[in-house]
This record gives structure tokens, sequence and C-alpha cells, in this order.
């Protein structure tokens, strides 16, 4: 009879190893199809650098520090635009330590792999139809990394604004980039890189289409079917000095108040976007009927003394920036669209000379570790409390007074009153 119980208990006990064995483990991480689109899963462009150089990189303290101000926040998906820098292999490895720290602890990344013609960034004319040797070696590094931190990285971008034609320093042809996303796609299937990775490569809206109709090439339309999605960028403010039109005052507000104009001419800039939006979703879905638009890069720069500043198109200001972000996020989180607002942190380095540049004032927060007008509400209820920035608190720009705020914005042109140039 013992002899009966003992093996039935063996039994039982097999049974209940089996059982746990086939039981699937519950899923940590999630899909880029998963997180691309989902309102919950923020996403903003990153960038650590506190210096006028990117020769000296944040620490992992530093970049500790940024992730955990940017979770609090709601932000869980970071794009990064090169792997040749230690900036993309020392987040990686910070967001792997702050989740073994943390197992509640979520971020992804999309992970940008630079790309150049021949020549680019040196003493000779670049070549636009040849690309760099060192493309290969990005590549390389891109899925490399990759491959080590699969749990984090769940997108590849093929280059940043490196088809667009104003990007002359370094801009190259679309069979360039087809190439590499064919390549990309080629290891999923191989499995030499993780099969429900995306691909896909940030651009310019009329790279993708959406504008010059001599972008619409053969190459594209094979790239536009390549990608697992489209990820375009779109700037209203640099087209208030590019292509103004939208951006003066008309003759049918000129008796509107100054607060009234402004608020006004921030409306026509959000059409501004949802009409390149729409204008590349209508190419590119008859390309690929599909395929899914989401927004690589889209921001507002607070200061500038150049092309958006006082003596321009008057673009530049913390409160329309405000303005900016909160209606983009608004429409692009009811609509599904996953925006990559550019920036999270003011950089330096971009403009190195002139620290009132545009290209160094586009992030949500500064150098000083203040929070600028667009994220005061989240001062507001205590989202950054126990957070610090290099040793400081976050606090609010103009010490949260809105009258002393509102006193610096600039008033956009008039319609009879050109933009200067």
């Amino acid at each position: 009879m013992n002899k009966i119980l003992k093996i039935v208990s063996m039994l039982l006990i097999s049974i209940f190893i089996f059982s746990c064995s086939e039981t699937p483990s519950k899923k940590v991480e999630k899909t880029a199809a998963e997180i691309i689109g989902n309102p919950e899963y923020l996403a903003i462009s990153y960038g650590g650098y506190r210096e006028n150089t990117r020769d000296i990189e944040p620490s992992m303290d530093q970049v500790k520090e940024d992730l955990k101000i940017l979770a609090a926040m709601n932000v869980k998906i970071l794009r990064t635009y090169n792997v040749h820098l230690n900036e993309a292999s020392n987040l990686l490895k910070a967001i792997t330590e702050l989740k073994k720290e943390d197992p509640t602890f979520e971020m992804y990344v999309m992970l940008g792999a630079w790309i150049d013609c021949k020549n680019a960034w040196t003493e000779f004319e670049p070549d636009h139809n040849l690309e760099s040797d060192r493309n290969t070696i990005e590549i390389a590094t891109a899925v490399k990394l990759t491959n080590q931190y699969s749990d984090i990285v769940k997108v590849i971008a093929v280059g940043n604004e490196a088809m667009v034609r104003w990007a002359a320093s370094y801009y190259v042809q679309p069979n360039v980039i087809l190439k590499w996303v064919n390549h990309l796609q080629e290891l999923k299937i191989k499995d030499e890189l993780p099969a429900e990775l995306w691909i896909t490569s940030s651009d310019d809206f009329a790279s993708w289409g959406g504008g010059d109709t001599s972008y619409r090439t053969p190459d594209l339309e094979q790239l536009i079917k390549a990608v697992d999605y489209v990820s375009m960028h779109t700037y209203p403010m640099h087209n208030t000095y590019y292509n103004p039109e939208f951006w003066v005052v008309p003759d049918s507000e000129k008796d509107f108040s100054d607060a009234e104009k402004v608020d006004a001419a921030m409306l026509r800039a959000l059409e501004f976007a949802k009409k390149q939006y729409q204008d590349v979703s209508s190419y590119v879905k008859s390309i690929d009927s599909t395929k899914t638009i989401h927004i690589g890069e889209s921001g507002w720069t607070t200061i500038s003394d150049g092309h958006y500043g006082k003596e321009s198109s008057r673009a530049a200001d913390e409160y329309k920036a405000g303005s900016y972000y909160k209606m983009m996020r608004e429409w692009t989180n009811e609509e599904k669209i996953s925006l990559f607002y550019f920036e999270a942190f003011d950089e330096q380095w971009k403009d190195a000379k002139n620290p009132v540049g545009s290209e160094n004032n586009f992030g949500l927060i500064n150098l000083k570790g203040q929070a600028k007008y667009a994220i005061w509400d989240l001062v507001d209820v205590g989202v950054f409390d126990g957070l610090t920035r290099d040793g400081k608190q976050i606090t609010k720009t103009y010490n949260g007074d809105k009258n002393a705020l509102m006193q610096e914005v600039l008033m956009p042109p008039l319609a009879n009153k050109p933009i200067a140039n």
C-alpha cells in the first residue's frame, strides 16, 4: 500500500512539474506593435549632453537621472540618432541597470543608425549618389546593440533626415536607405535579428512624398513597402520663416487682441502639421494601404536670435512652444499616432558658439533643470518630487509666473509686413 502511495505521489509531482514547465512565462516587455501608436507609451527624442561639445559624455548617473525624469512624465519610448558615439550604448546600459533595480521600470528605444553620403562632413564635395563607407559599420553596430538589448530596442531607424535635399552636407538617394532597410529585414528572416523588431527610416515629410512630387520615385515606392512603418518629420516652426503664409496674421484677424492673434497662429501651426501628416499618409497609402505613419520628430524652440526670433518670424518663445506641445500631444494621442517629440532636454552642443541659437533650445527642460511652460502642469501635480537633474530639483521657468512669461511672447508678423530674411 505504501509502495502504491509512493508511486502515485511521484506521478503527481511529475505531472505538476511538467505542467509548470509548459505554462508560458508572463511576458514582461512589449513589442513594437504594442507600443508604437499606443498613447499609453509616450515617445520623445533624447540626448543627454550637458556641455557644448559631444566629446564630454553624460555620466551613467546623469543618464539614469534623465531616465527617471522621463519615466515620471510617462515617457516610455526614446529615440536616439546614431551609434558611432557612446551615447546610445550607455543609454541601453542605464535602462538595463534601472530595470534590475526596479522590475517595474519600463523604457524602450527606437535606435537610430546614422547614414551619410560619400565625403559627408569633410573638406571634399559631398557625393550624394554614393554612400559613406562608414554606413556599414553604423548598421552593424546597430544590429549588435539590438541583439544585445533586444528587450529594450524595439525599432531601428535607418538614417535621420538622410534623404531630404536640404540636408546638403550628407543626404543620400533613397536607394541607399532601401538597401539597408532590406538588409535588416533579411536579418529578421534569418533569425539574426528579433522577428518582432520594426524597421523604419525617419525623414522629412517631403522625403516621404508629402510635398515636392520629384521625391516620388520608384525607389521611394519600394522603401515604403519595405519599412514596417513610416516615420515622418513635421516642423511648422521652421516653416514660419521658410513658408510663412500660414503664420502671418491675416487681415481678418487684425482686430484680435494680442493673445488671440498668438493663439490663432498656433492653431494654424497645428493645422499645418496635420496637413503635412495627411499629405504623407495619402501618398504612402496609395503605395501600400496597410502602412501606418507616425511622427519621428516635431518640436518648437523657445529661444532664437535668428530666423525665428523677434527680428524675423517671431515664432520662438516658451508660450508658443508650450502651446504647440500640448496641442500636438492631444491630437496624436487621440489619433493613436506616436509622436517622438523633439526634444526632452536642451542641448547646447548643437550651436556651441551661440547659446541663444534655436537648435540649442528645443528641450522641455532646460540646462538649469527647469521645466519649461509646456510641462509646468507636471510640476504642479508633483510628478518630479524627489527627482533631480545634476543635483537641481525640477522647478518652473519664470518661477512659475505666467504673467512674466507672457510679457516675452512675440507677436506674429502682420500679413502686410513681410518677414525679414
